[in-house]
């Protein structure tokens, strides 16, 4: 069935007015007509069934009928990714939404190329994966800060995967010697991380350096390779 997810509160009987792109998608793609039903989330209120009520000309107008889910969230795992091209940044934000992640920080390292990053545009393919994958909620995209500055202002309990690419220990057995914390998972710039940065990482007390093989992988590609071995060994593909 059809997902969309909207800003507004859902409650039974509430009006659910989608934006002009969405009515248009729903009226004119779909083909759906008056009484035909879809599902719509918020990320705050669960999944709900709604109906079209009205089609007008500057959208459609929906009712919403029943919850079929409750609010609820994925696994306590981050992903921190250094800025990297358009596309690749893209593309990682897309599979890290659909691969489970809570929340996505962009990072500035010291060998991070200069970018200009469309925050909107970031939002936008989040949502549209959370629409695709079945998730009721929407991950927090962060706009970029300093690697140093997250480090610094690190959240107590919270683990840290460190794909680090001079080498570490094999993922599996590493995360599971870590056990099931809030995990953040750090992919850095295509340059690799400095002597500077990894020297820090490697000393702080809550993070684990890990191999993710004999090749050095593109930033977008890293990432959906850390957060499958992580998923895998500590997440909740097993649950």
């Amino acid at each position: 069935m059809i997902r969309l997810h909207v800003p507004q509160s859902l409650a039974s009987g509430a009006a659910v007015l989608p934006t002009l792109d969405q009515s248009r998608y729903l009226t004119q793609v779909m083909r759906l007509k008056i009484g035909e039903g879809l599902l719509v989330f918020n990320g705050v209120d669960g999944e709900w069934r709604c109906v079209i009520t009205e089609v007008l000309k500057k959208g459609v107008v929906l009712r919403a009928d029943e919850q079929v889910r409750p609010q609820s969230t994925g696994p306590d795992v981050e992903l921190l990714v250094s800025v990297v091209k358009k596309s690749a940044l893209e593309f990682a934000v897309e599979k890290a939404v659909e691969l489970g992640v809570r929340r996505i920080r962009l990072v500035v390292t010291h060998r991070t190329q200069t970018q200009h990053v469309r925050m909107d545009r970031l939002d936008a393919i989040a949502i549209e994966a959370a629409e695709q994958t079945g998730r009721v909620d929407v991950p927090l995209v962060d706009a970029p800060a300093k690697l140093a500055d997250l480090l610094d202002g690190w959240e107590a309990g919270r683990r840290l995967m460190f794909c680090d690419e001079t080498g570490g220990a094999p993922a599996g057995p590493a995360l599971q010697a870590a056990g099931e914390d809030p995990w953040a998972v750090l992919i850095g710039p295509e340059g690799g991380f400095s002597p500077e940065e990894r020297e820090r990482l490697r000393a702080l007390p809550f993070t684990t350096a890990v191999s993710l093989g004999p090749r050095v992988l593109r930033a977008d590609t890293a990432a959906i390779a850390a957060l499958t071995l992580w998923q895998a060994a500590v997440g909740d593909w097993e649950r």
